[in-house]
């Protein structure tokens, strides 16, 4: 074996590590709000905390079990855009693409506000200043985006920074006094099966980011197609596990801690860890929290104003014309940055921001609208292909995964103002349909997502 082939050989742990653990930044860092948004809907009612969670978790690994069946048949990336388009036409393939512009909105807001309330965690002095907070976290991060692209290795070194500390305040926690704290009932407000039904949409923020491996791997050039899919497998069983064991965790050690819905200068799992560990790690784990929750937010500014970059670019991957958006989105700065694409997402992401107050809380009740739109999009594509394969299992598994799909998205959307969400992924989606149509229709649209992450 020559020395090249064998240093490329050795390189490729590097490159997965890389790759997976900063793909997951944004699901991981969901556990900071997730788990306390599905107490809330529970009345804080902790017995049922953790059967909520579990669904959720067992939910997620529905999505996975078919999403790496969509990573196997688009290698080169693509994600639900890609299937959507192969499945019923580039027409449709802007209903995902809607989905994923609204996504990227939300989860720099919801991260901006999240890492706001982490630093009040740690600082309550600062309560009264959460939302210009949130708003300055937002203005930072998309400003330091304008400046360059952070590499795939910071991001990753910044979830497994919180993996390992949150593993210890849990392992800490094992041997921590019970101290209940907040807001406890045993009531909430329904029958015990019927409160985890109701609840258990509004903890689906933590699947935010189970998509971006399927688009994701189209950053990965230097592998050939058996490679890219293999990683992007790999990076969701891995998401499973890691984002499956904190959530599990943090709900049962919530539970056997006593820790309720925290007051409002504070966050469940601040609170959990206050309790838990000592007040070193107490502090380090607010600070890798924080700053987890902000790379998520960074990973959204690169990806978002990408993806209008990749609708405005002249040509596609494949050498179709696909411009539909105005020039000035695909213009870049000397550290390649699309930056009218970053001013675009800062002002929506802002103002998304200042209509919450900076809370995250109220955000969650939005967030996994969009994506669970473009995950039932997805499965419905791939359920098509199935069909016309005649692969019966592979039909049964995607259908069911619809069914459960459609199901969640219908008990958010029975919440009323979620449907904001919805409203806006379409209305942003039939936006670019029209563009698209009075562009002639142009062809390769559906190639957009996995342009966007080439880029990256």
């Amino acid at each position: 074996m020559s020395r090249p082939s064998a240093r490329r050989l050795a390189s490729r742990p590097v490159l997965l590590l890389a790759f997976a653990f900063a793909v997951m930044a944004d699901p991981v860092s969901s556990v900071a709000y997730a788990v306390e948004a599905a107490l809330r809907a529970l009345n804080g009612d902790l017995a049922l905390l953790l059967p909520t969670m579990s669904l959720v978790v067992a939910i997620i690994a529905l999505v996975i079990v078919n999403y790496r069946q969509l990573v196997a048949r688009y290698p080169n990336g693509g994600g639900a855009s890609a299937a959507v388009g192969d499945a019923f036409g580039d027409g449709w393939s802007f209903v995902p693409v809607g989905a994923l512009v609204v996504d990227f909105v939300l989860t720099i807001a919801i991260s901006a506000s999240a890492g706001a309330s982490a630093v009040i965690a740690f600082v309550p002095a600062l309560a009264p200043f959460r939302l210009p907070l949130a708003l300055a976290l937002v203005l930072v991060v998309g400003a330091l985006t304008w400046f360059g692209h952070l590499g795939r290795l910071f991001f990753a070194v910044l979830t497994i920074a919180f993996i390992v500390v949150a593993v210890v305040v849990l392992l800490c926690g094992l041997w921590a006094e019970p101290h209940p704290t907040g807001t406890i009932t045993s009531n909430a407000g329904h029958s015990a099966p019927l409160a985890v039904i109701l609840a258990f949409p509004v903890a689906m923020a933590l699947a935010t980011g189970v998509e971006a491996p399927s688009s994701a791997i189209a950053q990965l050039g230097q592998l050939d197609d058996d490679g890219r899919r293999r990683f992007g497998r790999i990076t969701l069983v891995l998401t499973l596990i890691v984002v499956g064991t904190i959530t599990v965790g943090i709900a049962a050690e919530a539970t056997r801690l006593r820790i309720g819905i925290p007051p409002a200068e504070s966050t469940q799992i601040a609170e959990l860890a206050r309790v838990a560990a000592p007040a070193p790690l107490f502090a380090g784990f607010q600070l890798v929290t924080a700053l987890l929750l902000l790379s998520a937010a960074s990973s959204s500014f690169q990806a978002g104003p990408g993806l209008l970059k990749a609708l405005a670019a002249d040509r596609s991957r494949g050498g179709d014309t696909v411009g539909i958006l105005p020039a000035a989105l695909g213009r870049t700065n000397r550290h390649h940055t699309p930056y009218w694409g970053v001013v675009v997402f800062i002002v929506f992401a802002g103002v998304v921001t200042a209509v919450a107050g900076g809370n995250d809380q109220e955000l969650v009740l939005f967030y996994a609208v969009a994506v669970f739109l473009s995950f039932l999009a997805g499965l419905l594509a791939m359920s098509r292909f199935s069909w016309r394969e005649r692969r019966i299992g592979s039909l049964a598994l995607n259908l069911v995964g619809a069914a459960v799909v459609a199901f969640t998205l219908a008990a958010n959307l029975s919440r009323g103002t979620p449907i904001v969400s919805l409203m806006f992924a379409l209305v942003t989606a039939g936006a670019l349909f029209a563009l698209w149509v009075r562009n002639g229709r142009p062809p390769g649209i559906r190639n957009a997502a996995a342009e966007s992450e080439e880029e990256a």
